[in-house]
């Protein structure tokens, strides 16, 4: 397994062509599903576990490994589709989320599959596992499912929203500034969604959400079409880079492109990991980066662009 995901570093180039790679596993349920390969770190074995006093029930258990402790989390317990009898019979997809590590407990392996983004689309009504689906696409005819796993994360171990008290002190005292004061989300995650529309609700700041990129661009687009400067509508866009339909990067690069909205701030906000990020920044034209999800990181983010254009030229 180690040879199928070592050259995951050199897969960059798919990044901004709209194109991504998913590691397609299964579960005891007999399920197939996918994850972006750019979210793994390594594939394990699962390693001896220590149980902890009051964990989560979708915890298995810690394993001490040479990055530290890593918690081990049932996501088929997690997604309410059963529970792993014999968690070290199974695999372990070691990832990080949100600045932190996760392992996930896993049946069994399959390949990895080079896909368009266009073909990840957003699941059909009732297809099932609640409101855990994010996504679906089909691999060889078989429907591969992708789960939100921040939603899953965000319920086992819930991150801090509440932000530094000085940050919104800041924000009141630019209160009479006449830049705009709603901001373009854009995340496909309903969890990041609200995160990102609680923090900027803190500071006053208003915001509209979509999905995914291609629903972004069109808006912006039918906006210009319609006489418009988005720039003088929203004060920026806070866009995810892991998106159906069509990536935050090739949204970035087509906005960038287009000269009746490239003027406009666009801060990638994600769960992605790896030092290929500040190169895609550049590469795509986006305006800065910053990874989720912390609301002081966010909101700073947020208030120096905010006086960047309050400031007078």
């Amino acid at each position: 397994m180690s040879k199928l995901l070592q050259n995951v570093n050199q897969r960059t180039q798919l990044a901004g062509e709209n194109r991504l790679e998913l590691l397609l596993f299964r579960l005891q349920n007999g399920q197939l599903y996918g994850i972006n390969v750019f979210k793994v770190k390594k594939i394990i074995p699962c390693p001896p576990l220590t149980q902890l006093p009051y964990h989560h029930p979708h915890v298995v258990g810690v394993a001490n490994t040479m990055d530290g402790p890593l918690p081990i989390l049932d996501l088929l317990s997690a997604i309410q589709s059963g529970k792993v009898t014999e968690p070290r019979k199974q695999s372990v997809i070691v990832c990080e989320y949100n600045r932190r590590m996760q392992g996930f407990l896993v049946d069994r392996i399959e390949n990895i599959v080079n896909l368009q983004w266009s073909d990840i689309l957003l699941p059909p009504k009732g297809i099932g596992h609640r409101h855990y689906l994010t996504s679906v696409t089909r691999v060889n005819n078989q429907l591969v499912e992708i789960i939100d796993v921040e939603k899953v994360i965000s319920e086992v171990t819930p991150v801090p929203e509440q932000m530094n008290s000085k940050i919104s002190e800041d924000f009141a005292a630019l209160k009479e500034s006449k830049v705009p004061r709603t901001v373009l989300v854009v995340d496909d995650s309903v969890v990041a969604r609200n995160q990102i529309k609680r923090c900027l609700a803190e500071v006053e700041l208003d915001s509209v959400l979509l999905k995914d990129g291609k629903q972004a661009l069109d808006h912006l687009t039918e906006m210009v079409n319609e006489g418009k400067k988005p720039a003088e509508e929203y004060l920026m866009v806070i866009s995810d880079i892991e998106m159906p339909e069509m990536d935050g990067y090739t949204f970035t690069r087509k906005v960038k492109e287009d000269p009746r909205m490239k003027d406009i701030y666009i801060l990638l906000h994600t769960s992605l990991s790896g030092v290929f990020n500040k190169s895609m920044v550049t590469r795509v034209g986006a305006d800065n980066f910053i990874a989720k999800f912390d609301a002081d990181d966010l909101a700073s983010s947020v208030l120096d662009h905010f006086r960047k254009r309050s400031s007078p030229s």
